[in-house]
């Protein structure tokens, strides 16, 4: 029986943050700067036929953490809900709440714990070499991960740098 021979290099990469991204305004704010600016130096391709940008969102989930208060702010309960867009992550958070049989079966009043919720974007990016790469991005690191060349890493941390956000 043959063995697995190693053919390519696969690397990743994590950058815990000091301080976690502030809040959903200012993390989707870095992640459209990101698509628009391309920072990275990405290049647009082709794949089956089809023409993609030098960088482009792939994935995302936006959690919202919810606490139920009674009149003497105890918690009476938690809530999590996971919305796939910023648009769907605030509207959801309106109608919890809103939901006033939800808070009186649990028995208390709906706070949005806003330091609770946490959000994570993926970035497909097309390097010049023809590499393709990813970025994710979380309250609390920014991981690139299936690069080979160090110089794709170097010029994310040299961005990263220049970000106050992602010291």
């Amino acid at each position: 029986m043959a063995d697995f021979t190693q053919s390519t290099n696969v690397k990743s990469a994590v950058r815990k943050l000091a301080e976690p991204i502030g809040d959903i305004s200012a993390f989707n704010a870095m992640i459209q700067s990101v698509i628009l600016n391309n920072p990275f130096g990405c290049v647009s391709y082709m794949s089956s036929g089809a023409s993609h940008p030098p960088v482009e969102k792939i994935r995302e989930t936006y959690t919202a953490r919810i606490v139920y208060q009674d009149e003497d702010a105890k918690v009476v309960g938690r809530a999590a809900d996971t919305y796939d867009s910023v648009a769907g992550f605030a509207a959801g958070i309106a109608a919890i709440l809103a939901n006033v049989p939800n808070s009186t079966a649990h028995g208390g009043t709906p706070v949005h714990t806003a330091d609770g919720d946490s959000y994570s974007a993926t970035l497909r990016c097309h390097d010049p070499s023809g590499e393709m790469f990813y970025v994710n991005f979380t309250r609390q690191q920014v991981t690139i991960s299936s690069y080979e060349d160090d110089s794709i890493r170097t010029r994310i941390e040299t961005w990263a740098d220049s970000v106050p956000a992602l010291a």
